[in-house]
């Protein structure tokens, strides 16, 4: 009998869970399914630019299970742009976990949501420049704002 999978720590749900080619009405469209831990080590990885290790600890889950799982989402994801299939987000193994908070401004410290919806201000000072503690809070510094791999490298 196979184990069940573990569930995969995010930081929330994502607020829009459809993406489909324009011109074209959803009901005409093939769509392929996208869990939400699926988005999730995306957004880890190719979005904040964390390495497999670092999204991993994240996630709560091994290293390779972080790169099986954004495999499978790479593959969804560009055979969705290729052949012009809708992306429907939703489902997986997966439990939503607030992170930590990090003013760059004051470096104040505290625990809530990343919502890209609704940027979070510092609760200290009011500042909109606040980034994202991955893991066990000693990585706190640089990441948060998506800016990707290779950021500030002259590659971002």
């Amino acid at each position: 009998m196979a184990r069940p999978p573990i569930e995969r720590a995010v930081s929330g749900t994502p607020g829009i869970t459809l993406f489909k080619p324009a011109g074209i009405p959803a009901r005409d469209l093939e769509q392929l399914r996208l869990g939400v831990d699926e988005l999730e080590a995306i957004r880890l990885v190719d979005l904040e630019g964390l390495s497999h290790e670092q999204a991993a600890e994240v996630m709560g889950v091994s290293r390779q299970t972080v790169g099986r799982v954004l495999e499978r989402a790479r593959a969804r994801v560009a055979e969705a742009l290729i052949e012009g299939k809708a992306i429907l987000i939703g489902g997986g193994q997966y439990r939503v976990e607030p992170r930590q908070l990090h003013c760059l401004v004051c470096d104040e410290l505290w625990v809530g949501e990343a919502d890209p919806d609704n940027p979070p201000t510092c609760p200290k000072c009011g500042s909109e420049k606040v980034g994202v503690c991955w893991g066990n809070g000693q990585q706190c510094r640089g990441h948060g704002f998506g800016r990707g791999r290779g950021a500030g490298r002259g590659q971002g």
